[in-house]
């Protein structure tokens, strides 16, 4: 065998080795806590508490009637009923944002997710201004944040801390 070859086989045998070594690591020993997950599931029930009760008072309000996207009264009721579905979310959040965490995890974690859902919150009031201003439905426009659109965040701390009602809604996407 020549030289080259020996180099070649040695050299594929050990990024085989590392590899296995890797994969082994990671399915056997590496951590599955999420980067999201606080400890204080008192914290999490409080929350999922104040957002179902922002959730329940948006299906209150649905209107599955056909809206003509051009039709500048249909425009303008949309963006009442955005208001005022933003304004349920806002005092959830604001109620939210009054009760801390006890792990310093949550504690470091939960203003940054407050402060991406306020983001999210003026993106909608944001919304809501332009369909009362144009004569055709925008489509809704989030703010993105390295990246990644605000309510993946969100949403993606929300459900990683069992929130599921604290995950933004998608009522302004169609």
């Amino acid at each position: 065998m020549s030289v080259s070859r020996l180099i070649a086989r040695i050299s594929l045998t050990v990024i085989c080795g590392l590899l296995l070594a890797m994969w082994v690591y990671g399915l056997g020993f590496a951590s599955r806590e999420s980067a999201n997950r606080i400890n204080d599931t008192a914290w999490m029930a409080r929350s999922q508490a104040h957002c179902k009760t922002a959730e329940d008072f948006r299906f209150t309000m649905q209107d599955m009637t056909a809206m003509d996207p051009s039709d500048i009264l249909s425009l303008k009721k949309k963006a009442d009923i955005v208001d005022a579905a933003t304004n349920s979310l806002e005092k959830a959040i604001d109620l939210i944002s009054l009760d801390k965490p006890t792990d310093a995890k949550g504690l470091a974690l939960v203003p940054l997710w407050i402060a991406d859902y306020r983001i999210y919150i003026q993106d909608r009031r944001d919304f809501a201004a332009e369909l009362r201003t144009v004569e055709k439905r925008p489509y809704f426009s989030e703010s993105v944040i390295e990246g990644v659109p605000i309510s993946e965040k969100i949403g993606k701390f929300a459900r990683e801390n069992s929130m599921k009602t604290c995950q933004p809604p998608y009522d302004l996407s169609a």
